[in-house]
């Protein structure tokens, strides 16, 4: 089973859901359990009306007060509500009952103001399992990125990548790719200044930083280059040259996803003992409501999520 969490119910998220639950067979629905408020699912099926009984879906009632609460708004009863979708989905993966959780989008300003104090899935997926730290990859059909660091800022992100935690993502990486079938997978760590510092002339952190865990996995076998400047590394990557790129902090690795792959590429956590999968996007207040929104993403994140299954239906 894939769990799909239905994020901010005020957002998009129960629209795309409902949209790539209809567009599948009757054998890969069967195989899929949303985590959602119910009274929300059904305001939202007489919007967009695929034409899907809901009674015949496995759906985990999670009860959001008011419900249906007004589309497109910011509501701290919304983002309580996924929260709790996303932990009730969480216990399921612990007790074995789904596979996979498949996230919609949250909205983080909303979950801190129920009191739920995470930077966004993934910091909230790490408390939930008991982790200190979770991985974010974006993954697309020809670029894969792994972020050193994510929500925080510039300058902290700077500091934040020593080598020991530079070769921990190269690591988690490493080990994604070999799952996914790829046997020597071939790593690019982007540098962090204008030319990786040009000898020092920018800044020294890319040779003092980056460098040694560079070297250091490479003396673990894994195929790992760099740093490489990042103003071509993700080119090279992209036609080809390597199976993943390792950003120093989230919009060097975000912006070349999103140019590239804005409604195929999926989030992937890394770093758990749970799969989690998720749109790479967020909820979209400003269409929320209207039927027009764009499930594309959720079923690229639904066929990647088969893909670490071991179901390629």
């Amino acid at each position: 089973m894939i769990g799909i969490t239905m994020g901010d119910p005020a957002g998009v998220g129960p629209e795309i859901i409902l949209k790539a639950l209809a567009e599948m067979g009757d054998d890969a629905r069967a195989q899929v359990r949303v985590f959602g408020c119910r009274t929300t699912l059904d305001a939202t099926e007489a919007v967009v009306r695929t034409g899907l009984d809901l009674d015949t879906l496995s759906i985990e009632d999670v009860p959001v007060e008011g419900a249906p609460l007004p589309w497109g708004k910011e509501d701290p009863r919304a983002g309580d509500a996924a929260y709790r979708c996303i932990a009730a989905a969480v216990t399921a993966a612990q007790d074995g009952r789904i596979a996979c959780i498949v996230t919609a989008p949250l909205n983080k300003a909303t979950l801190n103001a129920a009191g739920h104090h995470y930077d966004g899935h993934t910091g909230l997926l790490a408390h939930l399992t008991g982790h200190k730290r979770a991985f974010m990859l974006l993954a697309s059909e020809r670029l894969n990125v792994i972020h050193v660091s994510t929500h925080v800022a510039l300058a902290d992100a700077i500091t934040r990548a020593t080598p020991d935690q530079v070769l921990a993502t190269i690591r988690q990486g490493h080990a994604h790719l070999k799952r996914l079938g790829i046997a020597a997978p071939r790593i690019a760590v982007a540098g962090i200044n204008p030319h990786c510092g040009e000898g020092g002339l920018f800044g020294t952190e890319d040779d003092d930083q980056l460098a040694p865990a560079v070297v250091a996995a490479q003396a673990e076998g894994i195929d790992a280059q760099g740093p490489i400047a990042a103003d071509t590394v993700f080119h090279r990557a992209f036609n080809g040259s390597f199976d993943l790129v390792i950003a120093q902090y989230h919009d060097q690795g975000h912006i070349p996803i999103k140019l590239v792959a804005f409604d195929t590429a999926v989030n992937v956590t890394l770093g758990l003992p749970i799969d989690r999968v998720s749109v790479d996007h967020g909820t979209a207040f400003d269409v929320a409501g209207t039927g027009r929104a764009n499930h594309t993403n959720m079923n690229a994140a639904l066929a990647y999520a088969r893909r670490l299954t071991g179901d390629s239906a």
